[in-house]
């Protein structure tokens, strides 16, 4: 149960003043998380997200401009004599409504779209002076201002504060009606006790919760709403200790329910590392020790493997699952892509029949009597490894005994589903997280801060470097060219087209235009992927392109993850400039995976803006995912980088993991300092701790914390 001092914060927006349910739906599409575990579409904005919504900046009323002393940007202040209207013609209602304003120093037009005359006749008197702000825009060499955001008498100006804060807004909603909202709110809800430690606050010299967030909203300047202020500063450490803290509680859960040791003669596993044809890597033999050491354990293994592309993680996975059937034990393997799962299992499949063990595959489009052999021969305990999608999870799925669980790209499935597929073991299970997507450090500890964490650099002996290079779309005749006289070597290559405002339908009719247009020219050496085909069509085509049939695959971005197909070594991109520099590397990992050189073409449409320039241009000098995705988080920051919005991965609205990684670390060293010396959160700072908990919404950790 949330405590009692915290129902005023999360009650609904609809309970202010000037707040109906039209404007409260609105307001909930702008200020209520969209991304996390407490994502949702259609539940009301509530106090506490307006609170949390903070400015970007400030209007300053003090310094009123003249006309002729006007800046280039922003948001001004003018006191002006009103001059001439000018309404449009009768029958013209496209031509705007203007009404010209004068200093001592010059003129200046103000631009009215479908607006009414008379009402503009009264607010703007010819020959009266009025106060009026607006957002300052420059056409033909003159500034205007369209639609100002304030036309005031002397009086009504004098009623209107000096400093007001802006704030990020959508359509539907004015500043006017949030900071009006947000002001409400500040003199309503109660003030909740101290939950940071004393001497931390005095070091820092941080204000209390409340004061940051009256300080914020009330700013007397735009350096006092930067990262680095001490108003921000306080709320994004609340905002990560609640995150640590909750991390640090599931861990804790988690190595309670006690695991099993699974350890193995190493038997199956020597088979498998003969069957392969090439070595181990020494970061591939240092994961696996550490991952074995984990299972021997009495505890629970809770571990991320990163590799970057490329690096070798299946094979490190297949190990592992190969120990746990040497102990004994099932092993499931949990993909997010049918393609993916179909891959895993010809590339797995293999190796494990050389270690007389049985893998086996379970999707959605496995059916009738396929599927019940493949459930018939997990439940008896036949099947060693099972490899599929969420399917593995669904009612019906029993396995004889799973000791081991394996989640391969976890960020897409959410961080609920972590847990569901254990649910399935009769005693807990060891779990294996892994991913390609290269995190972060700060980002690492935000996501996974509740598992140990490996990473594998470097790549498997034999791999080229790639070769990647940036060019303009009024090239593309050049590129087409120099895929012809690759293809006429025997090449093989991706085209992939842009991502459209994460549209499937529009990103499938990017890829058939182009697809129409090489086929003209390549003819029935090209295929097409997409998101909307059937799994059963994909893998046809995917597979004609694998054997050699054909040249080139033109798709959207579902060859993102795990497809791999060593021949293939070119890769372009179109549109590049669409695409964040985590994606963009996880695409050019499609190539460079056999023994040719491999390049990577970057196309661009129009003018560059300066964090598309900063991304092609890292991709152009490295090819190391993890100085990649410092870079990403540099430019994209925390709430995108591992794509939140599409999985569970709490997103932060108060930190900002590109500036407030110190403070992270502090965060994470103080929450296990809390459950060092109060296991149970019961000391004097326990209440207040708890309160913190609700406020950031990591209940589930507080419910962890009752079960004991």
């Amino acid at each position: 149960m949330r405590p009692e001092i915290l129902n005023r914060y999360f009650a609904s927006a609809s309970t202010l003043k000037g707040i109906g349910a039209k404007v409260e739906k609105t307001l909930a599409a702008l200020v209520r998380p969209q991304s996390g575990e407490a994502a949702t579409t259609d539940l009301p904005a509530r106090l506490v997200d307006l609170l949390f919504h903070l400015p970007v900046g400030v209007i300053d009323r003090r310094n009123r401009p003249t006309i002729a002393n006007l800046p280039q940007s922003g948001i001004i202040t003018i006191e002006a004599q009103v001059g001439r209207h000018k309404p449009p013609p009768r029958h013209n209602k496209r031509v705007p409504y203007r009404v010209e304003v004068f200093d001592e120093t010059g003129s200046l037009p103000l631009v009215f779209f479908h607006s009414h005359g008379p009402y503009l006749e009264r607010t703007l008197p010819e020959g009266e002076t009025r106060f009026i702000s607006g957002k300052i825009e420059w056409y033909g060499g003159t500034p205007q201002i369209v639609h100002p955001d304030h036309i005031l008498t002397a009086a009504q100006f004098a009623d209107m504060p000096l400093l007001e804060p802006v704030y990020p807004l959508s359509a539907g909603v004015s500043g006017k009606v949030l900071g009006k909202a947000i002001r409400q709110i500040l003199g309503d809800v109660p003030e909740l006790s101290e939950w940071q430690d004393a001497a931390w606050m005095a070091a820092r010299r941080l204000p209390a919760f409340q004061d940051a967030l009256e300080s914020l909203h009330n700013p007397q300047d735009t350096t006092g709403l930067e990262a680095d202020s001490p108003n921000r500063q306080r709320l994004a450490y609340d905002e990560l200790l609640a995150n640590q803290l909750a991390l640090s509680l599931v861990r804790r859960h988690m190595k309670r329910a006690s695991g099993r040791p699974l350890k193995g003669d190493g038997k199956a596993r020597q088979r498998i590392v003969d069957a392969l044809p090439f070595s181990l890597t020494v970061s591939q033999e240092f994961a696996v020790s550490e991952i074995l050491a984990d299972m021997a354990a009495p505890d629970r293994m809770l571990r991320l493997l990163q590799g970057d592309v490329g690096a070798g993680k299946t094979i490190v996975g297949l190990l592992a699952m190969a120990t746990a059937a040497e102990a004994g034990a099932q092993s499931a393997l949990m993909v997010p892509t049918d393609i993916l799962a179909r891959q895993h299992i010809a590339g797995i499949e293999p190796l494990a029949r050389a270690a007389g063990l049985r893998a086996a595959v379970l999707t959605g489009r496995e059916k009738g009597a396929v599927r019940k052999q493949v459930l018939d021969g997990l439940a008896v305990g036949d099947v060693d490894i099972l490899i599929g999608t969420h399917a593995l999870f669904q009612e019906g799925v029993d396995f004889s005994d799973l000791g081991l669980v394996i989640i391969d790209e976890q960020h897409r499935f959410g961080v609920h589903q972590r847990l569901a597929l254990q649910s399935k073991s009769k005693r807990p299970s060891d779990l294996l997280v892994m991913t390609a997507t290269p995190i972060p450090r700060t980002l690492a500890l935000t996501a996974y801060g509740d598992m140990d964490i490996t990473r594998l650099t470097g790549k498997p002996a034999g791999r080229q470097p790639i070769d990647t290079r940036v060019m303009p779309l009024d090239k593309l005749n050049q590129v087409v060219d120099g895929l012809d006289r690759a293809i006429s070597q025997g090449k093989r290559a991706y085209w992939v087209c842009p991502l459209v405002e994460e549209s499937d339908l529009i990103d499938k009719t990017a890829a058939e235009a182009r697809f129409a247009s090489l086929q003209s020219r390549f003819g029935n050496r090209v295929g097409l992927v997409h998101g909307r085909m059937k799994g059963i069509e994909k893998d046809a085509v995917m597979t004609r392109f694998k054997d050699g049939e054909l040249s080139i695959l033109v798709s959207t971005t579902v060859i993102e993850v795990g497809v791999d197909v060593p021949e293939a070594s070119i890769m372009i991109i179109e549109n590049a400039e669409r695409f964040g520099l985590a994606q963009l590397h996880q695409l050019r990992g499609r190539v460079g995976r056999g023994s040719d050189a491999s390049s990577c073409v970057l196309i661009y449409d129009g003018v560059l803006g300066e964090t598309a320039a900063a991304r092609l241009k890292t991709m152009r000098e490295t090819e190391d995912g993890f100085v990649i995705a410092e870079e990403d988080l540099k430019l994209r920051g925390s709430g995108e980088v591992l794509g939140t919005r599409q999985s569970g991965v709490a997103s932060f609205r108060l930190a900002d993991l590109a500036l407030h990684g110190e403070l992270l670390q502090a965060a994470r060293d103080d929450a296990k300092m809390i459950l060092e010396t109060d296991s149970n959160l019961t000391g004097p700072r326990s209440n207040a701790l708890r309160i913190l908990l609700y406020l950031f919404e990591r209940d589930d950790a507080i419910r962890l914390l009752s079960a004991g």
